[in-house]
This record gives structure tokens, sequence and C-alpha cells, in this order.
């Protein structure tokens, strides 16, 4: 039991003690003997206490500038979280676009949805590999071969005026490089300028198995742009079908390139009272162009940043924790020890 005792009292900070070890693992010795003098050649080299306490202020030193060492590892530690927070957030909000090419061979038909006015449709006609033949009787009505159809409904944007849209089934063999060709015949003393308004849409079919098409035609002019081409040319489109994928939605938009030549008109000067207009629609390239916006914000990684950070959080805490607690250990042994040299000095001293 006193075996066990002395060991209790070894680990008390509280109480009067001989050793107790040091908080780095070094113990501090000390082997003088409260009841002895101080010798004068201790006094020459230096007492074991003097040597214990500059020791001590050493120590005392070393460990307060580790705890602003690692004060200022937590505030990097801080600065490092609010930092990857900060990203992964602005990442998570505005997202990349990436953009992909997909070649087919075969699009889906589009709809060509025209708005002649007053101008008469003379010709519609599908041709391959780029070529169309040289004009016969331009002019006069002749023999086609696309699909159309006739579509009247109220526009979305002219306050009820009702409109009235040829839709024509569009090319889809891009591989053959297959083309519509259009002629439109319109007298050119009704008006001050002669075009003709055109708009594509993704797919004819959807028209086509609309059971309200006029609803349809104004929801597509809605959502599509309007495009021109004028009298006396002969204008050359050429289509490209951009997807865009977003968080969720998906639309369908169309760009083109345009070509422009002049149609010399050699018909006798009473039939040049009629305008005449020229369009060609074909696909520019096997080429599908896929947008679709992608998140590169990384929950996982964020989360592994975070915890590093929280861990070095906690191991600079504990160490502060037990920093200031071995500082006021020695504090107290400090004490304890000059209270002990004094000891002695106080009892020597003469009574007055």
């Amino acid at each position: 039991m006193l075996g066990k005792d002395n060991t209790y009292q070894e680990f008390n900070d509280d109480d009067d003690v001989r050793r107790s070890p040091d908080f780095f693992g070094d113990p501090i010795e000390d082997d003088q003997d409260p009841d002895d003098s101080v010798s004068p050649e201790d006094e020459a080299r230096g007492s074991p206490s003097s040597i214990m306490v500059s020791k001590t202020c050493l120590k005392n030193v070393f460990t307060v500038v580790l705890i602003f060492i690692y004060l200022l590892l937590t505030a990097v530690a801080a600065f490092l979280a609010y930092q990857t927070i900060s990203d992964f957030l602005e990442k998570l909000n505005h997202p990349v676009m990436s953009v992909t090419y997909k070649e087919v061979d075969v699009f889906s038909p589009p709809g060509i949805a025209l708005y002649p006015g007053n101008a008469q449709l003379l010709s519609c006609r599908h041709h391959d590999h780029d070529r169309i033949p040289p004009l016969v009787d331009p002019g006069k009505p002749q023999a086609g071969d696309c699909v159309i159809k006739e579509v009247t409904y109220l526009g979305p944007f002219t306050n009820g005026t009702q409109k009235k849209a040829l839709v024509v089934r569009g090319p889809s063999d891009v591989r053959n490089k297959e083309l519509i060709f259009m002629q439109f015949s319109q007298n050119e003393t009704e008006e001050d300028f002669s075009a003709i308004t055109y708009m594509l849409f993704a797919n004819f079919s959807d028209l086509a198995d609309s059971r309200n098409k006029s609803q349809f035609m104004r929801d597509c002019e809605r959502n599509y742009s309007m495009w021109t081409f004028s009298g006396g040319f002969r204008t050359w489109v050429k289509m490209s079908l951009v997807r865009t994928s977003g968080k969720s939605n998906e639309s369908v938009e169309f760009r083109q390139e345009s070509a422009v030549v002049k149609f010399n008109d050699k018909r006798p000067e009473p039939e040049r009272s009629n305008q005449l207009f020229f369009a060609v629609f074909e696909w520019r390239d096997p080429f599908m162009q896929e947008i679709r916006l992608i998140v590169t914000a990384n929950a996982w990684s964020s989360v592994a940043i975070l915890c590093g950070v929280f861990m070095a959080f906690f191991k600079a805490a504990n160490f502060a924790k037990l920093s200031v607690q071995w500082i006021i250990r020695m504090r107290k042994r400090h004490q304890r020890h000059k209270a002990r040299e004094l000891s002695p000095i106080t009892e020597e001293s003469p009574p007055k």
C-alpha cells in the first residue's frame, strides 16, 4: 500500500513531490535534499536548482514558439477549408460546357416552315450530290416531289393575326448530300421589298404526329428563330444541328450558313414583272454538335480535404491544451523548488 501511495503522489500535481515526469518525456532530476545547505563549491559552479530553472525557461520559450506555430498552421488550415468550400460552391453553381461532335449518316428530316405571303410556290424537288439541273421554264409551275403540309394558325406575337405556313419535309441523307430546291414567284409591284420568311425546327414528324398542328406551330414560332431569303437571288442554306442538354431540359438549335447568287433572268420582258425566289436547303456536314453542362465539383475530394483540415484543427487544439497544462505544471514545480530553497534560510535566521 505504501508503494502505491508513493506512485500516486508522483503523478499528483497539487502535492509536494520530489520528482515529476516531464511533458516531453525527460524527467527532471532533483537529488538535493531540502534540509541540506548549499556548499560554496556548488555556488561557485552553479547550483542544480539554477540549472533546472534555466532548462525550464528554455522549455517554456520553446513551448510558446510551438504554440504560435500551431496557431499559424491552424489559420492556414481554416483558410484552406474556406477556399475549398468556396471553390466547391462555385463549380456547383457554374457548370462548364462540354462540346462533342457526333457523326451520323442520316439526320431526322427537319421541318422547313415557309411564310410566302402573296408569293406562289412553283416547284419543290429533291436532288442528290450537290447538283441542281439547269432551270427549265423558270417562273412557271412544275412538278415536285416534296412532302408539304399547310398550316394556318394565330401568330403568338402578332396580336391574333392569322398566319399561313407551308411546312416542307427537309432533307435527311447527308452522306449523299441530299438537298431541296424550291422556286417561288411573286408580283414585285405589290410590295416595296420582296422577301420570304422561313423557320427551321427539329423534326418534321413532330408536326405530322401532332393532333393540334396550329398550337404546335405557335410553340415553334416562340422557340425558334426566323430567317429570310430575297427575290431575284438563289439563296443556298447549309444547316447544322446543335443539341444542348441542361440540368433539367434539352433544347435543339439550328445554325446555318447561307450563300446568295444573283439570278440572271432570261425571261421575256412582260414576264419579268413577277419576282422569282430560289432557295436551296442542305445539311452542311454529317456532324451533330452536342453541348452538355457538366458539374466539375467533386464532392469526395472536397470531403477528403475538409477531413484533413479538421484533423489539423483537432491536433492543434489538443497540442495547445497539453502545452498550457505543461506550462502550469512547470510553474508550480518552480514555485515548490523556490519554496524549498527559502525554507533553510528562514529556519537559520536568528529570532529578533
